[in-house]
């Protein structure tokens, strides 16, 4: 018996042509191409393995706004966030679906998608980062509908091209003035954002069992955010190494276990409270107001600046993707001027490259000094932990 091509053009129209189990399926492709009629074959097959009737899909494709719900309420419960899930609903309640939501799914096109970018670009309500980040949730909404085999084609979605984004932070003095206005669990905190790069949430959900003095390390396993306990960012524990005189300010309150920084009620502080109280204290050292990701690319910065190469920069702070920490490598005009030197002749190997000093940039409140730390120290650490090295 000879076999039945999948796909086949008659005249100027495609058609699909198989066989599933005994019957034999003829049908106009929706998508009026080759690729077109071979996606849409696969989803017909898909839908026949599910012992669905693809007759009954082809009267009426599931528009948008059904699917979308759809979508929320299995894939993005199941593998985002909690932060995520209420990030993506909002997108979708307040974006997508007043636009797309009464749209069949076959419908949505490169056309339509272009017209909501003009919209969205003309309204000038949100910057056009964000309507990227909204045209990132459409497309893998689509891509799932296509996955499930609810849409024969994704279409192509072009996300607007944007300048490099600008990063504020903070110099060395300004960095010195802002620590010098804090008291308390607000001055450790900062200390800590400018000394490891932690981001807020991680700040806040630091436990006294992930801070390692003897071994002068913190264990970033967790993030608080909108008080729901979550993974870091990335999904990425991180091992930080800690600074003298950040070692010296922790000893001074370290704890057996518990948060490090707690209200009244021993719960840990609010994130909206840690950004008032930030501002209030940048107020205080009269510089413009800055919020915890500013300290976070501080850090960044002072080490790209000090010669840091972009791969440890990228490592400390839990990025997946390098490209995100290159924004920082235009700050280490020493290493490039030391790469060129290679080319200087009899220039000695050991000449290479820029020292990177162990001194603290800055001296923290009631600081014993620079000098490496002595066992003393150490034996007050492992008294109080009951840690051994």
């Amino acid at each position: 018996m000879g076999k039945y091509m999948a796909v086949r053009k008659i005249k100027n129209s495609w058609y699909i042509d198989f066989r599933f189990g005994r019957k034999r399926y003829r049908v106009k492709s929706l998508e009026n191409s080759k690729s077109g009629a071979q996606a849409y074959e696969a989803m017909l097959r898909q839908r026949l393995a599910r012992g669905e009737s693809i007759e009954a899909k082809e009267e009426k494709m599931v528009t948008f706004k059904v699917f979308s719900e759809k979508w929320h309420n299995t894939y993005v419960i199941n593998n985002n966030k909690p932060s995520e899930i209420r990030q993506k609903e909002l997108i979708l309640r307040k974006h997508l679906n007043p636009f797309f939501g009464k749209l069949s799914l076959d419908k949505i096109d490169n056309l339509k998608i272009e017209n909501f970018k003009a919209m969205k670009k003309k309204e000038g309500k949100i910057s056009l980062k964000t309507v990227n980040n909204i045209l990132a949730v459409l497309g893998k909404c689509l891509r799932t509908a296509d996955d499930w085999g609810e849409l024969i084609k994704v279409p192509k979605i072009k996300p607007f091209r944007l300048p490099p984004s600008k990063f504020d932070f903070l110099s060395v003095p300004e960095s010195r003035e802002l620590l010098n206005s804090a008291e308390g669990d607000w001055y450790k905190m900062i200390l800590i954002a400018l000394k490891t790069g932690l981001r807020l949430g991680e700040i806040l959900a630091l436990s006294w069992e992930e801070v390692n003095l003897v071994k002068q390390t913190l264990t970033v396993r967790k993030s608080l955010v909108r008080d729901i306990m979550v993974s870091p960012k990335s999904n990425k524990i991180r091992h930080i190494p800690l600074t003298d005189e950040l070692c010296e300010v922790l000893n001074e309150d370290i704890k057996a276990g518990g948060f490090l920084f707690t209200d009244i009620n021993n719960k840990p502080f609010k994130a909206e409270c840690s950004r008032r109280t930030l501002h209030r204290i940048c107020n205080k050292a009269g510089l413009r107001i800055v919020g915890w990701h500013t300290l976070r690319h501080t850090f960044a910065s002072h080490l790209a600046e000090a010669g840091a190469s972009v791969k440890a920069i990228q490592e400390l702070l839990g990025h997946s993707d390098i490209k995100t920490t290159m924004r920082y490598a235009h700050l280490s005009p020493l290493v490039i001027k030391d790469t060129i030197k290679l080319l200087e002749p009899n220039i000695e190997p050991n000449d290479f490259g820029h020292h990177m000093g162990n001194e603290p940039i800055f001296t923290p409140k009631n600081s014993v000094g620079n000098e490496s730390y002595n066992p003393l120290f150490f034996a007050k650490v492992k008294q109080k932990t009951g840690l051994s090295s």
